[in-house]
């Protein structure tokens, strides 16, 4: 597929370029979750991310998928090379598939909505109503079944992740691990604490200004202070990030049942710190970077975006549930199921 919708034009070829690089590089050889070296996992990521924070989506899509496919189909052996995937489960309203058996094989039906990479991506892992439950699809964004909606995405931030919806119409697809395998698996919790690394990556890339203009001297007391408040946030997320990789390498089966729990802690903190950094470096810097520097601007905007991916109360009361049931004589953090931690991260996948 080509990979630019000419919006915002040149940034958005460049993103296809670099993700088209992830995919063949970078991308092929990452650390799986759980694998021991989940930090370095993370530091790619993060670093991913805060070169360019569509791109960064597009990378943990695509790293994520192939976590997927070695946890839930470890028999089905490498994807193919020149390949970019990316997962497609976000199901809010309007965001439905059918999957219909179909002589010996499967087909899809309805619409996916966010989906990241449409006009960059080869494949996709998609979740679909199989009417026994729901189940992963692994799809060819060449066939003529899939059909992405120009100009679905009017928004700026985030416009270079060409996040579509796509019509599905008769779409053959490859089911991918038994009804059910996507969410009832360690690693849907513990992909979804990577996704913060990337909001981290991009938090850093939108404090960069701030620090620079310190380094030049332009910051009087008041911003001196912005900056040192951003410093801690930004440490306080990193130290946190780095003691869940070590913990989901100490117990990549979730045997201890807490991965939910550190997954929304994870993604709560972390969110929390970008918008943080995101009104601390406005105030100190004021309008000026927003108006005349195109590659903050567009940070702020992308970061924005990618991190109501966090479903603030929602997501907290999730947590506070959990935390809750810890407290009773018979509960335990993150052994009480994960209906609402499976929806929560489904909505955005």
């Amino acid at each position: 597929m080509g990979v630019s919708d000419g919006s915002p034009g040149g940034h958005t070829d460049r993103v296809g370029r670099w993700f088209a690089e992830f995919a063949a590089g970078p991308g092929t050889d990452l650390a799986l979750p759980g694998a021991g070296a989940t930090h370095a996992r993370w530091r790619v990521l993060v670093a991913t991310a805060e070169r360019d924070l569509a791109l960064g989506r597009l990378a943990e899509g695509h790293a994520d998928a192939l976590a997927i496919i070695a946890e839930v189909a470890p028999d089905a052996g490498p994807v193919p090379d020149g390949t970019r995937w990316g997962v497609w489960a976000a199901e809010p309203p309007g965001s439905r598939l059918v999957a219909t058996a179909r002589d010996g094989g499967w087909v899809l039906d309805g619409v996916r909505r966010y989906c990241s990479g449409a006009l960059m991506c080869t494949h996709a892992l998609v979740t679909a109503d199989t009417g026994e439950g729901s189940r992963l699809f692994r799809i060819d964004l060449d066939h003529v079944g899939c059909r992405p909606r120009p100009g679905s995405w009017p928004a700026v931030g985030m416009a270079a992740s060409q996040t579509l919806d796509v019509e599905m119409a008769g779409l053959p697809a490859r089911p991918v691990g038994a009804v059910g395998a996507y969410l009832d698996r360690p690693g849907f919790h513990h992909g979804g604490a990577g996704v913060a690394a990337c909001w981290f990556g991009g938090a850093r890339a939108v404090a960069r200004p701030l620090t620079a203009a310190a380094r030049a001297g332009r910051l009087d007391a008041h911003g001196l202070a912005q900056l040192g408040a951003v410093d801690l946030a930004l440490h306080t997320a990193e130290r946190a990030l780095y003691a869940a990789a070590a913990e989901i390498d100490a117990d990549p089966a979730d045997r201890s049942g807490t991965a939910e729990v550190r997954a929304l802690r994870l993604r709560a903190l972390v969110e929390r710190t970008c918008t943080e950094v995101l009104e601390r470096v406005g105030r100190a810097l004021g309008a000026g970077p927003l108006c005349h520097d195109g590659e903050h601007a567009r940070a702020v905007a992308d970061l924005t975006v990618y991190i109501r991916q966090h479903h603030a109360e929602r997501d907290l009361a999730r947590l506070g549930t959990l935390v809750a049931e810890a407290s009773a004589p018979c509960g335990r953090a993150g052994q009480s199921g994960r209906t609402g931690g499976e929806r929560a991260k489904a909505t955005v996948r």
